[in-house]
């Protein structure tokens, strides 16, 4: 098998890793040597600055000994196999490189043999990209659960970022789907990286070493098992917390295998569910909530209808409307329609002019969204009030129109949606969902 089948084999191999989109990392081209990494990110599409950027996405091998039932890869599957060697994804990478192709190398495997001597090649890669040939260009490894420490160590001294995915959000359900494994193994590499950069960022003596400049991440895959989005929150929280992980990475269910442990799906996979999980991981990155707010015990799953941060709003009525002039900065950002840049600039200019709809408007403020949720003299009293049973459907985005030919069946006509029920007794509405609109107080 030439290269160029073993490229088309382990790149198709790889696409279900998602765990790859930016790097962070500040790594300057060595003497005479070829190419740097950037910190604006490298990524497959854009990166955070607008640049068009890409990875070499490969695995190193496909031939692996687990039989996890939700890998396409795993050995009972009836799959063309193929396997790199070390000498070929070097050539790979700086060939496509000079021909600026790629901005740098994302190298994943399946367990051939051992892990360690997996990682071993793994490792290899990196080390003779680095001190052989200079390479300064991004790289990210894939951690093998269950390798040395040895050799996780040298893959922090040569890659910008590593990951171990722990692929399925329970113990229980991972050694259902996959007896093989166990979060021992896959802990153990989180652990030994997380104690490895609190023991070289406390100490910035001049051979110090730039060990993993750009963190490690993980993924999990939604909904190939039972677990509620608290519990995927909840453990998303954990390894951010301890093990100081850059990103979790969220990959909707995809079944790719025939087998009677996973779901039968019916319907599409679970892409919805896949985003409002972003959005959640989003508001405890950035915007300062805890996984414990988003959700609990009586609200277990993210609804799939409101971004996370509308739904939280309307289940705490107790907090607004927020009043842009006085409130902190905390509580600006949990008003829906209202972004981190957003509150930046509404707390700096407040300090020297009122802030009207107008400015609003050209700080990024979404008006349409988040008129519900502020205090405003510029928005009708009625607009102000805060009524949840009445605000939450004209959050919610309206369905497309549906086209129907004329042989279509009765039973798929999309019905028109109920109205929604009255508030409670006292509570006058204030908008109607099919056409807003204010009634006098009273």
């Amino acid at each position: 098998m030439d290269v160029r089948e073993k490229l088309n084999i382990l790149s198709a191999a790889a696409k279900y890793d998602v765990s790859c989109s930016s790097s962070g990392s500040r790594r300057s081209a060595p003497p005479s040597g070829l190419g740097d990494a950037c910190p604006a990110g490298i990524c497959h599409t854009w990166s955070s600055d607008g640049r068009c950027v890409s990875l070499l996405k490969i695995l190193l091998s496909n031939a692996c000994k687990y039989d996890c039932a939700y890998c396409v890869n795993r050995r009972s599957n009836d799959v063309p196999r193929a396997t790199f060697t070390p000498k070929e994804v070097i050539d790979l990478t700086l060939e496509f490189y000079r021909r600026n192709y790629i901005e740098g190398l994302f190298l994943s495997s399946a367990v051939v043999g051992s892990p360690d001597a997996t990682m071993e090649r793994l490792v290899r890669v990196a080390k003779e990209l680095r001190r052989v040939h200079r390479f300064g260009g991004y790289i990210h490894l894939k951690s093998i659960p269950g390798a040395s420490e040895a050799l996780l160590h040298e893959a922090g001294l040569y890659a910008d970022r590593t990951s171990v995915n722990i692929e399925v959000p329970s113990e229980r359900s991972l050694t259902y789907l996959a007896p093989e494994k166990n979060y021992g193994s896959v802990y153990g590499p989180m652990n030994y990286f997380a104690e490895r950069k609190i023991e070289y960022g406390g100490s910035r003596g001049r051979y110090t070493p730039n060990f993993l400049p750009a963190g490690q991440s993980t993924q999990m895959i939604v909904g190939a098992s039972g677990e509620s989005d608290f519990q995927i929150l909840t453990l998303s929280a954990g390894f951010y917390k301890q093990q100081r992980l850059k990103r979790v990475y969220f990959s909707g269910y995809v079944p790719v295998n025939a087998d009677k442990r996973l779901p039968a799906l019916t319907t599409k996979p679970p892409l919805v569910r896949e985003h409002r999980l972003y959005q959640a991981d989003w508001l405890m990155r950035f915007y300062k909530f805890d996984y414990d707010e988003i959700l609990d015990a009586k609200h277990p799953n993210l609804d799939l209808n409101l971004d996370p941060k509308a739904g939280w709003a309307l289940r705490h009525p107790e907090f607004f409307p927020v009043d842009l002039q006085t409130a902190d900065y905390e509580m600006i950002l949990r008003v829906p329609g209202i972004g981190v840049k957003s509150a930046q600039l509404i707390v700096s200019s407040r300090r020297y002019c009122k802030i009207r709809l107008e400015t609003l408007k050209k700080m990024g403020v979404v008006l349409k969204r988040a008129k519900y949720f502020i205090y405003h003299p510029d928005i009708p009293a009625g607009v102000r009030q805060f009524y949840p049973e009445m605000i939450r459907p004209l959050l919610i985005a309206p369905a497309k129109s549906q086209q129907l030919d004329l042989f279509s069946p009765p039973e798929t006509l999309a019905l028109p949606a109920p109205a929604p029920a009255m508030p409670a007794a006292g509570r006058l509405p204030l908008a109607l969902p099919a056409q807003p609109r204010l009634l006098a107080a009273g």
